[in-house]
């Protein structure tokens, strides 16, 4: 699969792959990139222009929408598709929707904000909670970036609610005339869409192996996989080996 690196100015370098969600996040993984978060991919369209790939091309982020009955829709740093790529790609391959049990939506929810909103002046990107949530401190730049460039609202797309909770990943329109708007419903097996990673500039200096395997797995991450693999009574002793890694 083609990765093609069209952010090469900066702290950060950029790139994209164009395949299903799943094929993509992986081949982009396997030449050090992560997935795109929206407040780097807003920080790096004011960089790069409005005419720049970055900028005409969209692509979906790390971020997710979560949907719960009686509760409404939520946008999530920590987007529960991310650990579970395949299996939600799958999903919508398969014509269904990536559900979530109890415990999934509770740890998503835990860095969320709940949209009531869904029409957002781009005036107003560092004062509504969606804009400022999604696009961090770089809401404002952003914002002024889009209206600069003849976009005076953005649309957030959401999915239709159903009796179950549910995942969409985010996804980031390209900017043009009434565009850049931010979908919650977008499906993830469709082959001829990009995801987006970013990595560290050779200008930025690289954590030693030690320290970068270590910060890798938070004590979150940590007791997710030890509860998918069936063996979180390991969780104490194993957070204690990476604290002596660290030392």
């Amino acid at each position: 699969m083609e990765i093609t690196q069209d952010v090469t100015s900066g702290k950060l370098h950029s790139a994209y792959a164009v395949n299903t969600f799943d094929k993509a996040k992986e081949a982009l993984e396997a030449k050090g990139y992560r997935v795109i978060s929206l407040e780097e991919n807003a920080g790096l369209r004011v960089q790069e222009s409005a005419g720049s790939s970055i900028s005409q091309r969209g692509n979906w982020t790390r971020e997710g929408f979560i949907y719960v009955p009686n509760k409404g829709a939520f946008l999530t740093k920590d987007s529960p598709i991310m650990a579970k790529a395949k299996q939600a790609t799958d999903c919508h391959r398969n014509g269904n929707e990536f559900y979530l049990n109890d415990e999934q939506v509770e740890e998503s929810l835990a860095d969320s904000v709940k949209i009531t909103n869904t029409k957002i002046p781009t005036k107003r990107f560092a004062d509504e909670a969606l804009t400022s949530f999604a696009f961090g401190k770089n809401a404002k730049a952003y914002g002024e970036f889009l209206k600069e460039n003849g976009i005076d609202n953005i649309q957030v797309y959401l999915a239709n609610s159903g009796n179950k909770p549910f995942a969409r990943q985010a996804w980031l329109y390209w900017v043009g005339s009434d565009w850049s708007s931010l979908s919650g419903s977008g499906i993830l097996g469709c082959g001829d869409v990009g995801v987006r990673g970013v990595r560290a500039s050779d200008e930025v200096a690289k954590p030693s192996a030690k320290n970068s395997r270590v910060e890798a797995y938070t004590s979150k991450n940590i007791r997710r996989a030890l509860r998918e693999m069936g063996h979180s009574e390991l969780e104490g002793q194993l957070l204690e080996e990476l604290e002596e890694l660290g030392k």
